[in-house]
């Protein structure tokens, strides 16, 4: 494994990942809502968000089960400063820390749901995050993995040729941060390898017909702001040309003719009675 587990903490600590995380939320939140309510959680679960970045995520749940005792853990200390300021009225009860996710440093089988999203394309070898959180989790408790698949967003009409932009983009991204962009279509079995129970795969479709224009559009703008350079860098494009491929999606959302899709997975499963 690369000796840096969190290779693109530059841009997570870019003031441009506060209105990522925002946006992102904003969009999913009201379907993932939908789905956590499947769950059947514990009314007093014991709750844990690994990867919770600004909490915007971590927040909605305390919300959404009142009784739950919740924990975001983020590796990054500014970001937990400020998810600690912005969600302080739902403090004791919604607690973050800072922590890593390849060693966190909390009791085996713990919590009764956890989560991690938005997080496992952005290290190297998530499948070692992955037994972390399978290892916190207690036994019949659940797990949510939010692994996106970045070969899953579409838009037309378009400019450029998205699909060669966006194949460019992420090949030279992935090889030069030594990560996986389409972690989301190995990650049931990821779990599946490790003995989780009542697996399933759910894609959330987050497009212009069910999300509003700008949120989406934020998301794109935001993912401009904070990766361009770096994408150009590693796929060998220019400045220009990485900046207009994220402008050419975020043009067709925002336009009343353009029609874009981000699908979105989301691997959820049970880990079996009696596993350490």
């Amino acid at each position: 494994m690369t000796t840096d587990r969190n290779p693109q903490k530059q841009h997570m600590a870019d003031e441009s990942m506060v209105r990522t995380l925002a946006a992102q939320t904003e969009a999913i939140w009201p379907q993932e809502r939908v789905l956590i309510g499947t769950y059947g959680l514990p009314a007093d679960a014991r709750v844990l968000d690994v990867g919770s970045g600004t909490g915007e995520f971590t927040a909605r749940l305390a919300q959404f089960l009142p009784a739950a005792q919740v924990l975001g853990v983020e590796i990054l200390p500014q970001q937990v400063e400020y998810a600690r300021r912005r969600h302080a009225a739902l403090a004791p009860r919604l607690e973050f820390r800072t922590g890593d996710a390849f060693v966190l440093d909390l009791p085996n089988g713990s919590f009764d749901f956890v989560a991690c999203r938005h997080m496992l394309q952005s290290v190297p070898e998530p499948e070692r995050v992955i037994g972390e959180l399978i290892r916190v989790t207690r036994p019949g408790g659940r797990l949510h993995l939010l692994a996106e698949d970045y070969g899953m967003i579409h838009a037309w009409p378009t400019h450029h040729d998205l699909d060669a932009f966006w194949q460019r983009a992420m090949a030279g991204f992935a090889q030069g941060m030594h990560i996986e962009p389409r972690v989301g279509r190995r990650a049931w079995y990821e779990l599946h390898s490790r003995g989780l129970r009542d697996l399933a795969v759910h894609y959330l479709t987050i497009d212009t017909l069910r999300v509003p224009r700008d949120t989406l559009a934020r998301i794109f703008e935001s993912w401009r702001d904070g990766y361009a350079s770096t994408v150009a860098e590693m796929a060998g494009m220019s400045a220009s040309e990485a900046r207009a491929g994220f402008d050419d999606i975020a043009a067709c959302i925002r336009s009343p003719d353009g029609y874009a899709v981000w699908h979105v997975p989301i691997v959820t499963g049970v880990k079996p009675a009696g596993s350490a």
